[in-house]
């Protein structure tokens, strides 16, 4: 064989070897989340959830023939200074997805990070996965090519509160008590607004605003909402700060109605308690009291593999999320960002629980909405508990993917090569 065709053939060899090695490589995702600190228990539940996903979807072959996903945590003690510092070291390992959701202000970080790293680094892009930061400006003023929310954002699930207490004779009176950030400022105004819309008769007669994560006794927040005469409490509060304030009401003796954004998790259900039963609501894209063919068998799997009251199953957004990002790389054939972010966008997707559409003008995920009340196990609607407290929610109302869609001036700049 002469020597030039015998050392093309051996680089051709060489560059096959090359190509089939990296396609055995796992896409890694990078999780960039507070694991640590007075919200850390959040942030290690949504990483056995992301976890357990990955792994079952693993299970089922993969992605692009037989490639895996693989979860890499970074922490970012709920900070956005941390979070920079994690992306940073992300992208020093070369991994060109991020997943983050417990922090608005820490997405609004990463999204102006990430537009200017891949407008800089063409041949490093990353893409952003939102699977819980609900600020409406990440899909509106904020909005970016790059950046993919898939949970409703907080004007989305206050519009859904607000349909229901349009149709809650009992509410009267209401208090608001959020976090001292982005997304509780929102959920406020939101309720402000919404509430005078639609139930123009409803006084807002207290609200509050607290610091995050700081407060280790709501008692005195609970003697405001007792004396403000309050019938109904609307709040936003999620991980201790819910658990403490639904504490300090319930110590209190209020006889109050709860519409609630993170009311199924964090170790809420066992602190509500008797006292919650048919008052207490939550906003959620399912609940476990949702009969389901496919969710029913994943979630006795999750359950099986994570018994403790702690590790309940809560994120089933990011089920949709693993779905979506897998079918947009076998439509782009290919994990290259740019390519996956092309065919994510205005993409519909059949989930367990119905189909979902990323809006392609904003890249805010249109999926159906539920609005569950809380109950006691064996109650009708009520089969099974969250938390392993004997309590959970149920009988839920549910509203359609495409009556939750909600206008945006979001003006999207898109590649050049789009």
């Amino acid at each position: 064989m002469p020597r030039t065709l015998f050392h093309r053939l051996l680089a051709a060899g060489a560059l096959s070897m090359v190509a089939l090695a990296a396609s055995a490589q796992p896409i890694k995702l990078a999780y960039i989340e507070v694991l640590s600190g007075p919200f850390g228990a959040v942030g290690e539940l949504g990483s056995k959830n992301l976890n357990f996903i990955v792994d079952e979807f693993n299970g089922r072959g993969g992605v692009l023939g037989a490639r895996k996903f693989e979860v890499v945590n970074f922490d970012s003690k709920g900070s956005p200074q941390e979070a920079l510092s994690a992306l940073k070291a992300a992208n020093d390992q070369g991994i060109q997805y991020i997943v983050q959701g417990n922090s608005s202000a820490v997405a609004g970080a990463l999204i102006d990070a990430i537009n200017k790293h891949n407008s800089r680094s063409p041949d490093k892009q990353m893409v952003y996965l939102n699977f819980a930061a609900v600020d409406p400006d990440l899909t509106d003023e904020k909005c970016s090519f790059w950046h993919f929310r898939f949970d409703a954002n907080s004007d989305m699930k206050m519009n859904a509160i607000t349909d229901a207490i349009k149709k809650d004779a009992k509410v009267k009176k209401v208090f608001l008590i959020n976090q001292d950030y982005a997304f509780g400022h929102q959920v406020t105004a939101a309720a402000k607004s919404m509430l005078a819309a639609k139930r123009p008769d409803v006084q807002i007669v207290g609200e509050d605003l607290h610091p995050m994560g700081k407060v280790k006794d709501f008692a005195p927040y609970a003697a405001k909402i007792r004396a403000s005469g309050a019938d109904t409490i609307i709040t936003g509060n999620w991980g201790a700060d819910l658990t403490l304030l639904v504490r300090a009401v319930r110590d209190s003796a209020l006889n109050v109605e709860w519409y609630t954004y993170y009311g199924g998790a964090y170790g809420s259900a066992a602190a509500i308690g008797d006292d919650g039963v048919g008052k207490v609501k939550v906003v959620t894209e399912w609940n476990v009291n949702t009969p389901n063919p496919k969710m029913d068998p994943f979630y006795e799997a999750y359950k099986a593999k994570w018994p403790e009251p702690a590790d309940e199953f809560f994120y089933y957004r990011m089920k949709v999320m693993v779905g979506m990002l897998a079918a947009a790389m076998d439509k782009a054939k290919s994990t290259e960002p740019l390519k996956v972010a092309s065919a994510m966008e205005g993409m519909s997707w059949t989930g367990d629980m119905g189909e979902v559409t990323m809006r392609k003008q904003d890249h805010q995920l249109l999926q159906p909405l539920l609005v569950s009340t809380f109950g006691k196990v064996g109650q009708p609607g009520i089969r099974l508990p969250i938390e392993n407290s004997g309590y959970a929610f149920g009988n839920a109302v549910i509203v359609p993917a495409k009556d939750t869609a909600l206008p945006t001036n979001c003006k999207m700049k898109r590649p050049a090569a789009q």
